[in-house]
Parts: C-alpha cells; sequence; structure tokens
C-alpha cells in the first residue's frame, strides 16, 4: 500500500504593493501575473535627509506593509516575494512626490520645464518566508519640454498628474512634453525592471521562475 503523495511545492508568487496600472501593465508584459496589496502608506508622512533615502524607505515601508497583511491563515510559504517602489521627483535637491491639487501641479511644471530633473524609483523586494529584504534605488534624468500654457493646463484639468510623483508619466498624457530620459525608461514608468532582477538574485530567486506560462496568464 502506497504511502500518501508527497505535496508539491507552491509556485513562486509576485505580490505588488501597488494599484497603479502602468506598474501592474510593466510586470504584465514582462511575463509575470502578479497579486496587489495595496499598502496603504500615508506617503505625507515620510521624511529623509535626500530624495534618493526618501524613496528607498517609501518603497521599504510600501513592501513591508503589503507583507505584514499578507493572509495570517496562509503561513508564510515559500516562493512568495512582495515588492514596493517609492517614487520621488528631485529638482535641486527638492523631493516632489504626488502634488496635492491642480495649483501645485501647475506650479512645479512651471518650474520643470525647458529643465532636467531625476526621477528616484525606491524598490524593496521583501521574502514572506524569512522576512529577509533587498532594495535599492534606481535613478533617471528626465529632460522636460515646454508646453504651451493651453496645453499645461488640458494635461493638469485631465487629472493625471495628480496622481504620479513629479506630475509627470513617461508613457501618459504628459509624455510629449518629455523631450527624452537618460536612464532606465522602466524606471519612470514604475519600476526597473533591471534592478528588480538584481534584488530577487540577492534572496536566491531568479526572475525566470516567475514568469507565468501566456497559457496561465489573467486575460
Amino acid at each position: 500500500m502506497s504511502g500518501p503523495a508527497s505535496e508539491s511545492p507552491a509556485a513562486p508568487r509576485l505580490v505588488l504593493a501597488s494599484a497603479r496600472p502602468a506598474r501592474l501593465g510593466l510586470l504584465r508584459a514582462a511575463g509575470f501575473a502578479p497579486e496587489v496589496i495595496v499598502s496603504g502608506v500615508d506617503e505625507s508622512t515620510v521624511t529623509a535627509e535626500s530624495p534618493r533615502a526618501h524613496s528607498l524607505e517609501l518603497a521599504r515601508l510600501k513592501a513591508l506593509a503589503a507583507w505584514r497583511s499578507l493572509d495570517p491563515a496562509a503561513g508564510e510559504p515559500p516562493g512568495v516575494h512582495v515588492v514596493g517602489g517609492g517614487p520621488v521627483a528631485e529638482d535641486a535637491g527638492q523631493v516632489y512626490g504626488k502634488p496635492a491639487d491642480e495649483a501645485e501641479a501647475l506650479r512645479r511644471w512651471a518650474l520643470m520645464a525647458g529643465r532636467s530633473g531625476v526621477l528616484h524609483t525606491g524598490h524593496c523586494v521583501v521574502d514572506a518566508a524569512t522576512g529577509k529584504q533587498a532594495a535599492d534605488v534606481a535613478s533617471t534624468v528626465v529632460r522636460f519640454g515646454t508646453p504651451e500654457p493651453e496645453e499645461l493646463a488640458a494635461y493638469v484639468a485631465s487629472g493625471e498628474p495628480l496622481r504620479v510623483a513629479g506630475a509627470f508619466t513617461l508613457d501618459g498624457l504628459s509624455g510629449p512634453f518629455i523631450d527624452g530620459i537618460d536612464g532606465d525608461p522602466g524606471n519612470v514608468i514604475g519600476l526597473s525592471l533591471p534592478l528588480l532582477r538584481r534584488l530577487l538574485i540577492e534572496l536566491d530567486v531568479r526572475i525566470t521562475d516567475l514568469w507565468v506560462h501566456p497559457a496561465d496568464s489573467p486575460a
């Protein structure tokens, strides 16, 4: 009489501490099917000594909050990794997160137009089974164009700049107002996939282990 069948190991899972569509789209296009747990972190309470440190602290807080909210009944299964991202824009050493209102978005664009700024995105990956973390920051230089006042008014009225750090996106409505970048475009859109790969390696995970076969991907 044969003994009980051994349980197969749980499939690796990627949990994203954000519901931002652009970030989800990046991961899905790169072969992942991330589970979403919104962190609920109040970004306005975060302070740090530099823009890079600020972005890293945001990422850590988001990843840890999502990790702690995993279903306790499920235990701490191996193969689950939680990813948090913390984007902030820097101009002359000043940190800019999401603008509070349309007036602030207009003021920021008045300062940025025709100049260059830096978008820092902190990345933090937490191994759900052990709590071990790997974290770093990716930085991309963004060269802004000079929108006409009517264009800028229409952009701000769209509501998009109120939802994103720095009041701009590369892959959205403000794309035509950005003349170019120096660095990883994915970092500006939401996550640096090369940096994510390196952080997973620090946790002994190959990024290919988290790929989902096209037949298993959500429609």
